[in-house]
């Protein structure tokens, strides 16, 4: 059965996550812990950091189950 990637959005980015994909390294939340959250649900905080410091974390997830879309100039 294949499970949807999760989408998380705010006005200036969508965050995706492939659960498929996703090889549990938790790179995200050592490194952002306070957007990707391992005890809450939902686990990504889509407002807790810049969209700058967001795009960096996802950028460094081992696996490519993190994505990103930005919605408009982020500076």
């Amino acid at each position: 059965m294949k499970i949807n990637a999760k989408k998380f959005s705010n006005a200036d980015i969508t965050v995706t996550y492939d659960p498929c994909v996703c090889i549990q390294s938790e790179t995200c939340a050592k490194e952002l812990s306070n957007v990707f959250r391992t005890s809450v649900i939902p686990w990504v905080d889509i407002d807790g950091a810049s969209t700058k410091k967001i795009i960096e974390q996802v950028k460094r997830c081992p696996s490519g189950a993190l994505q990103f879309n930005v919605k408009k100039d982020v500076a």
